[in-house]
């Protein structure tokens, strides 16, 4: 009888029908042991529409010759995951399996993969471009293939909100798992760590640069440890919620700024005596907040925008504040960079101790089901809260 069911499973697999004309519980029960002991399906937590998430079952995704297929290790989740599925920020997805952040084991790997193999414990990008594109030999990796296009997970392709997720181009994208960093470390170096320090980068912060972050959650505190890494002498920091400005202030920021006290530039200048500052990092807000950017910035100033804006049709830049089209204030807005050599890097930087992640997971759960309350934590964003991670191990 057992012989029966597995049998018709096996046929039934092989067409994928099951799942429509199966009524015999015993058999389901079998089919499924089958598909995943055979590894042609697996689940994942996906937007099925704008506005929508559930679980679903895909196929499981083929390695490519130059690729890898990974298991998570631990996923968090971000305020991108938010943007895209009640935002609809990048548009319509169906059935698309969430998530960009995570760390994982690799389990199959390409014939051509050189540097890893399965087993191997991974740090994961977010941005995962092809190396050999026209864009990464232009200094924009994270654009190969088009506009924003190294941003693939739940975006382009299935994210890693699943059994088992696709990484092309694995040499030049995974990095190794530094040996005894623990898995919720690990997850805030996919996009939390390399985004906020893009931060630092694009405003060009300089020792000694008097510094304001716009916006303190976990894209805005790493941003805020960039520019004290950077050198940065003084950094005005503008957020409220009491958790983020404690944690802020372990990563270096001096001065503190509220929306609700009043405008962000009023008080910028206050703050520094009507000059304004040498740089500003956007890492929140909307397409109003350049408005405050540029009337804070110095003459000859820069601002970097690290910030995802889910919404809006144009950014405002105020004519006066950008001396009419002429106050050398510039303006530079990027995706992080991903690749192999960031990520050892970043991955070093956490291992040696001179950038402390830990405080950044206020929320930690142990297992796949959690993951629905995760992300639901992360739209509502308690007050307590910094940062979602979800352990799978």
């Amino acid at each position: 009888e057992i012989s029966a069911c597995l049998v018709g499973s096996e046929m039934c697999i092989r067409d994928r029908s099951y799942i429509h004309y199966d009524n015999i519980f015993t058999h389901r029960v079998y089919a499924q042991i089958i598909i995943r002991r055979n590894g042609l399906f697996m689940k994942g937590f996906a937007m099925l529409r704008i506005g929508e998430v559930g679980w679903i079952e895909k196929d499981r995704p083929v390695c490519g010759p130059n690729d890898a297929i990974c298991r998570p290790l631990a996923i968090a989740i971000c305020t991108s995951d938010v943007h895209t599925v009640w935002e609809g920020a990048v548009g319509e997805r169906h059935n698309m399996i969430l998530g960009h952040e995570g760390c994982a084991e690799v389990v199959e790997v390409g014939s051509e993969v050189k540097d890893f193999k399965p087993g191997d414990r991974v740090l994961v990008p977010a941005i995962t471009p092809n190396w050999s594109s026209l864009e990464a030999q232009a200094g924009y990796a994270m654009h190969s293939g088009g506009m924003l296009a190294g941003w693939k997970f739940s975006n382009i392709k299935d994210g890693v909100f699943s059994e088992f997720f696709h990484v092309n181009d694995a040499d030049g994208n995974l990095a190794l798992m530094p040996e005894g960093m623990d898995i919720v470390d690990a997850c805030m170096l996919s996009d939390m760590v390399p985004t906020g320090l893009h931060g630092a980068e694009l405003a060009d912060v300089q020792f000694g640069d008097t510094v304001l972050v716009i916006g303190i959650g976990p894209v805005g505190l790493m941003s805020v440890a960039g520019a004290n890494l950077r050198g940065a002498s003084r950094i005005i920091a503008v957020g409220t919620r009491p958790k983020c400005v404690e944690v802020a202030k372990l990563y270096g920021a001096s001065d503190f700024i509220s929306y609700k006290n009043g405008s962000i530039e009023k008080q910028a200048l206050e703050l520094t005596g009507g000059k304004g500052v040498d740089k500003v990092i956007i890492a929140g807000g909307t397409v109003d907040t350049f408005e405050s950017a540029v009337a804070s910035l110095k003459p000859g100033g820069k601002i970097g925008s690290v910030n995802y804006l889910g919404s809006g049709d144009y950014v405002k830049i105020p004519r006066v504040e950008w001396g009419v089209g002429m106050g050398h204030k510039q303006i530079q807005g990027g995706l992080m960079p991903g690749g192999r050599l960031r990520m050892e890097k970043l991955g070093s930087l956490v291992a040696s101790g001179r950038l402390d992640v830990s405080p950044m997971a206020t929320h930690v759960f142990d297992g796949w089901e959690h993951i629905p309350e995760a992300l639901q934590l992360m739209k509502d964003k308690p007050a307590e809260l910094i940062k979602p991670v979800v352990r799978l191990v």
